[in-house]
């Protein structure tokens, strides 16, 4: 499946009447297990490429290239659409122009961009936002660089946790009206919060950060929730089993012994071994 038919298929989840879960990915072969999982699309956020190509925190030290090579290792790895976190287009308007033109060759279905001020500027406390005018200059930014029609484009802000929520619904209406396809609420708390917001934009909605109250699907996609993330768990996972199984041979453990190892036969389903047995065979000669 090409790049534009797996965009097309992101743009019919935002347009159909579901809310979806994404699977959490961060590599090729999470990539692989989330879609033998059955999942409908996937989720790449900064945090878990931070994480995975830093074993760092997410403090947007990651480059640009860095996580536009990582998204494009995923997208090589299955065929279902990818959303990307792609934070604040790493710099101003001018600087997104350039995220969004490597992120669409990278292969992604959609990527957000956000209106928190980062990197963390000296001396602040950290969340600050900028100001509206500058989310928009950088949406339309993001919308201009765009070569395919069919890239997802999400306005994205954390305002609803941070300053208020008319704030973020000010914000979410700015970006809408610029021409964003969707938009994303980080840190919505309550449904009062949804109502507010799905009551001021017509666009379908992203959101991450919810509570318990906010974990009904059929309820979110009445209020045009169509992607709901449930956190990025798959990553601390493997990062928990990695430790267990190392410290376990430390202590002297036996290979045979060790709790938590997948079978062979999960293995080859996800490295694909039998298509490159039958490559061997046909390229190779054996």
């Amino acid at each position: 499946m090409n790049w534009t038919e797996r965009r097309r298929r992101f743009r019919a989840i935002l347009r159909g009447e579901r809310c979806y879960h994404p699977a959490s990915v961060f590599d090729p072969l999470s990539a692989r297990i989330a879609q033998d999982l059955g999942f409908e699309l996937g989720m790449f956020a900064g945090s878990t490429a931070s994480l995975t190509v830093l074993g760092a925190p997410d403090l947007i030290l990651l480059t640009l290239s860095e996580f536009a090579e990582q998204a494009y290792r995923v997208n090589r790895a299955f065929d279902i659409p990818l959303l990307v976190d792609a934070d604040h287009g790493y710099g101003n308007a001018l600087n997104v122009m350039r995220t969004v033109q490597e992120l669409e060759s990278a292969g992604v279905s959609a990527l957000t961009i956000e209106d928190t001020l980062l990197p963390r500027p000296y001396g602040a406390g950290g969340g600050d936002l900028t100001s509206i005018e500058e989310g928009v200059g950088k949406v339309r930014a993001a919308l201009a660089a765009r070569q395919d029609p069919d890239l997802v484009i999400v306005g994205r802000t954390i305002a609803m946790g941070t300053t208020s929520t008319e704030d973020a619904i000010a914000r979410a209406k700015a970006y809408a009206a610029a021409g964003v396809d969707a938009f994303f609420f980080v840190g919505i708390r309550d449904r009062a919060q949804l109502e507010a917001a799905a009551a001021a934009i017509d666009i379908p909605i992203i959101i991450g950060g919810g509570s318990r109250e906010l974990t009904d699907r059929d309820y979110l996609a009445s209020r045009r929730v169509r992607v709901a993330l449930q956190g990025h768990q798959p990553i601390m996972a493997a990062a928990q089993a990695v430790h267990d199984t190392l410290k376990a041979l430390r202590e002297g453990l036996e290979p045979k012994d060790l709790k938590g190892v997948p079978s062979a036969e999960f293995m080859a389903k996800a490295t694909r071994d039998s298509d490159y047995k039958g490559w061997t065979r046909e390229f190779l000669g054996g």
